[in-house]
Formats: C-alpha cells, sequence, structure tokens
C-alpha cells in the first residue's frame, strides 16, 4: 500500500485532466544551514549554501499553497549542529500543522533524527546507515607536544571552568574541565530523548533506550517504534510529484499583511568577537579560523537600525564563543542603550563574550541544544624561550620590561603575573556585574553559575540565564510583540553602509589578508570560549 496517493503523468509527461499543479512536493534539507543570508547583496548573491532564513520562507509559502497535499522532505548529508536541527524541526513542525509532511533520512543520525522530528512521519531506506551513539566530543591537549618543541603556554583564567586556552597549556583534560563537558552532553541527550519522546509519542525510558548503540539497521529502528516505514524514496515519491524547485512559480511570495506597521531588523554576531571590523579569517587554525565579528561592524549596524525609523524592534541573532573582553563590553553597551526592544537569539555558541553581549536585552531565546555561558575570563601568552634556544634564536630588550611583557620571549615575571591576574579579575567583575544586572541575579548568584562553566539552554533556562526556548523564529515572534508589530511583520538583515571607495565584499577581502594567527590585537583579556566543541 503506498504511503499516500500520488497524480501520475499522462504518457505526454502532463498531469492528467482536471490536474494543473502536482499535490505533493520534495524537499531537500542538506548541508550545514547557516541561520541567515549574508547582507551583503554581492555575498548574499555568490552565497550558494541554503540557509535556514530560505528554508523558513519556503516552509511559509507551502503553508499556505491550497493545491498542496503534502511534503517529502529529504534529509541527507546533514551536517548541521543540533541547536539548526532543533530550528528546523520547529520549521517542519510548523509545516505539519497544515500538511502532511514526511521525512525520509538514508542516514539515521542524533541531528538527522532531530531535523525529522518535527514531521509525522519518519522514513529510511532498508539500506540505511544508522549511527546513534549518543553525544560525545574529543579534544587533543597539545601541552605535552608543545614543551617537546620548547614551546610552553602561560594560561591565566577565572574560574576553574574556563577552558579557553588550557589545550595548549595542559597536557591533559583537568577534571573541572570534564566535569562541564559531561553534564553539557549529558543536558543535549536528554533533549535529544525529549525531542524524540515526543514526536514518536512513547515515554522518556522508550527514547532513552534508542541511544544503548544497539540499533543496527532501519527496520531494527522501525520495530523499536523510532521510525514509522522502511521505504526507498521510489517508494515514496510518485512521477507527479515535483521538487520544490519546478514548482517555484506556484509559490507567490508571502507579503506582509501591513508593511508600513514597521519591521524587525536582525543583526549577526557570528564568530569570534574581535575589535575594529568584522572579517574572515582564512587561516586553518584551531579557535582562531572562520568568521570574526567585530564591534565596529556591529555596533554600526545596532546604529542604523537605531535610526531607521522604520524598525521597531532589533533581534541580536549570536552565534559565538566570544573572544575580546573589549569589544565584547562595546556591543554590549550599544544593546543596553539600545531605545527599541532588542531580543537575543542564541545559535551553537552563545558562550563567554558570546553570553556577555545579551545580558541587557529585553528577551534571550536559546535553543535546549545551545552551549552558553562560560561567564569567565581568560588571559595568556605562548612562551619561545626552549624553543629560541634549541634554534638558535636570541630575542634581545632595549627600554622598559613592562612594554614587553607579553612578549613570547619569556615568561611572566612575579610583578607581570600578578599584573595580569588584577586585570583579568576586574574584567571578571565587570562581567558579572552586567549579568547581575541584566538578569536580575546577586552577584554571589552569577558567581555560583559562572566561574567559566558552560551550560546547556535548557540548563541556562533553569538558572535564569535565559528566558525561553526557541530559535530566530521564536525570537521575531518576541520582538514583533515588545514592538505591539502584526505577527507577518517583515525581517531585515542589517549591514552598516560601506565607509569606503571600495565595495563592501572587496573591503573584507582586503582585510582578510591582513588577519594574523593571534585575532585580537595587542588584547590578552579574554571573554572566550573554546568553539572547537563539535559534537558527534
Amino acid at each position: 500500500m503506498p504511503l499516500f496517493n500520488l497524480p501520475f503523468l499522462n504518457t505526454d509527461g502532463k498531469l492528467p485532466d482536471g490536474l494543473t499543479r502536482p499535490t505533493w512536493v520534495v524537499l531537500d534539507v542538506t548541508g550545514p544551514y547557516p541561520e541567515r543570508q549574508p547582507g551583503n547583496p554581492v555575498q548574499a548573491l555568490l552565497n550558494r549554501t541554503e540557509t535556514l532564513e530560505a528554508l523558513s520562507a519556503r516552509i511559509e509559502k507551502l503553508r499556505g499553497a491550497d493545491w498542496l497535499h503534502g511534503v517529502l522532505v529529504r534529509i541527507s548529508e546533514f551536517t548541521a549542529a543540533p541547536a539548526t536541527a532543533h530550528a528546523i524541526r520547529g520549521l517542519l513542525a510548523h509545516l505539519a500543522q497544515e500538511k502532511r509532511v514526511v521525512a525520509f533520512l538514508p542516514q539515521l543520525t542524533m541531528t538527522s533524527l532531530i531535523a525529522a522530528s518535527g514531521a509525522k512521519e519518519i522514513a529510511a531506506p532498508e539500506s540505511a546507515d544508522v549511527m546513534l551513539g549518543g553525544f560525545g566530543v574529543e579534544a587533543t591537549f597539545m601541552g605535552k607536544f608543545l614543551n617537546k618543541h620548547g614551546i610552553e603556554f602561560e594560561n591565566l583564567r577565572i574560574r576553574e571552568y574556563k577552558a579557553a586556552l588550557t589545550r595548549f597549556s595542559q597536557e591533559h583534560m583537568d577534571d573541572a574541565n570534564r566535569e562541564q563537558l559531561q553534564a553539557y552532553l549529558s543536558a543535549l541527550e536528554a533533549a535529544w530523548v525529549a525531542d524524540l519522546a515526543q514526536a514518536r509519542g512513547v515515554d522518556a525510558s522508550t527514547a532513552a533506550g534508542w541511544l544503548s548503540g544497539e540499533l543496527t539497521s532501519a527496520q531494527g529502528a522501525h520495530d523499536a517504534g523510532l521510525i514509522t516505514r522502511v521505504a526507498y524514496e521510489d517508494e515514496l515519491v510518485g512521477p507527479g510529484t515535483r521538487p520544490i524547485q519546478a514548482i517555484v512559480d506556484w509559490l507567490m511570495p508571502v507579503r506582509p499583511s501591513n508593511p508600513r506597521a514597521g519591521r524587525v531588523a536582525v543583526v549577526p554576531v557570528v564568530g569570534t568577537i574581535v575589535t575594529g571590523k568584522s572579517k574572515n579569517n582564512p587561516l586553518p587554525l584551531p579557535l582562531l579560523g572562520g568568521p570574526m565579528a567585530g564591534s565596529d561592524t556591529v555596533v554600526a549596524a545596532l546604529k542604523r537600525a537605531q535610526q531607521d525609523k522604520s524598525t521597531k524592534a532589533i533581534v541580536l541573532y549570536v552565534n559565538s564563543g566570544g573572544g575580546s573582553a573589549l569589544a565584547s563590553d562595546l556591543m554590549w553597551r550599544e544593546v543596553a542603550n539600545s531605545e527599541k526592544p532588542v531580543v537575543v537569539v542564541m545559535g551553537e555558541y552563545a558562550a563567554s563574550g558570546g553570553y556577555y553581549v545579551a545580558t541587557h536585552a529585553k528577551r534571550i531565546v536559546a535553543s535546549p541544544y545551545t552551549l552558553t555561558g562560560s561567564i569567565g575570563v581568560v588571559s595568556g601568552k605562548p612562551v619561545m624561550t626552549g624553543f629560541n634556544e634549541r634554534q638558535g634564536l636570541n630575542p634581545e630588550r632595549v627600554g622598559r620590561d613592562s612594554a614587553l611583557m607579553y612578549s613570547a620571549s619569556r615568561r611572566y615575571s612575579d610583578h607581570e603575573r600578578a599584573h595580569v591576574e588584577k586585570g583579568i579579575a576586574e574584567v571578571y567583575d565587570r562581567f558579572t556585574s552586567r549579568v547581575a544586572e541584566g538578569r536580575k541575579l546577586s552577584k554571589e548568584r552569577v558567581d555560583e553559575l559562572g566561574r567559566g562553566r558552560i551550560w546547556s539552554g535548557a540548563d541556562a533556562l533553569e538558572r535564569g540565564l535565559v528566558d525561553e526556548l526557541g530559535d530566530l523564529r521564536t525570537g521575531l515572534e518576541r520582538a514583533r510583540e515588545l514592538a505591539g508589530l502584526p505577527h507577518d511583520a517583515p525581517a531585515w538583515n542589517v549591514t552598516p553602509k560601506n565607509s569606503g571607495p571600495l565595495p563592501e565584499f572587496v573591503q573584507e577581502a582586503a582585510r582578510a589578508a591582513q588577519v594574523g594567527v593571534w585575532p585580537f590585537g595587542r588584547e590578552r583579556v579574554l571573554t572566550w570560549f573554546d568553539q572547537d566543541v563539535k559534537v558527534r
């Protein structure tokens, strides 16, 4: 018996008489799914990666297509993070309120099942890969390796859970870091169990059993109640089904009911937080590669949203493990002083400086899979003394030692170390004060929650660090409510106006060539979390 009824084509390749449109379409969900398109139109044109923003727009159009009966969602080669998968889950559940939604998964993985659980039905081929081993992370500690080559790493931190830089300064993971990572992974698995239990209509103990590692086949997953059918794709679709790209003419664009009422600005804070302009570090270095959110760029975008008369609220989308303490504070100041309501939406990460910028938002929305918190401060530097001796290098100093205290040629003196520790203690005090004021908590309570410790979004909600669980769609809804806008008020991506004669994408290409190994310039005081926590 077919899973659903589909119109068949005539021999001339046309739909049967009386049918002018397919009743089912296929929607591909593949890749990493960044949240939004780049704000610069040239970058957006060149960007070939499907975004959550684009997927959300497509789903909204499908929901309103009266002629459409159902959607087959093909989730293949899905590489998104759990927080992104959870956002897609919400989009598919939103679609399933109006249409029949069937998810097809060639690979049954932890994250693909999070996304698919928004559908009422989940199918997989008999030969599907089954990889349901729970969540885990692996970090390589390089302290011993560096020491063998004559390189040490000074790592001053507040406090015991602040794990940034420990992979360079230590030979192995310390107990505090292991404790917080295990707690975070346990929270992620609890969220996974809750999502799948709710989707499949089973109790939590049954869903937890799916993580035992016993499932090895699609048939086993079906027998256990994890999926609803074992079938190949050609058993699920008929010749009258169309890929969504082929029916774009039938999907009329969604227009706001009252576009003059106002709109919501979306400002991204994505990547390591640095002073200056946003840029991309092309170097394939651990922790330091990839996008960088510059304080000048983010502050300018927030100011532009403030000055735009049609903008009534702002959503700050944060996907960052933090970085420069100075840059984080400059962004925080703009949020705190905003005359328009600011809602922060947390992506995969919103930790350390990524949490700092959020403290004074009117509302903070996190995914249950978000890695947040890490309220702490770290400072450090590599020490190349042994390396220089082995290689016959001899740095010579002239002038004040204090001017060269961050040089890698020697360790801190006791006086210099005390000076750095005093500085990071002051930043930690400022950080905890910001959190206490913004979240209406005592400083003592913030210190208990801080100490550099990470939390999942669900744990952060329980502790008052965020206001609710959700995604960008949730954040936009809250922003519209706070501003008194209609539910379908439009959103726009904010970028600062070009400040130079070159187009923005040319400026960014030029800046990328200037990025060094250490992305923070002369800054050594960081509200930063090691972002290289990739859940598998």
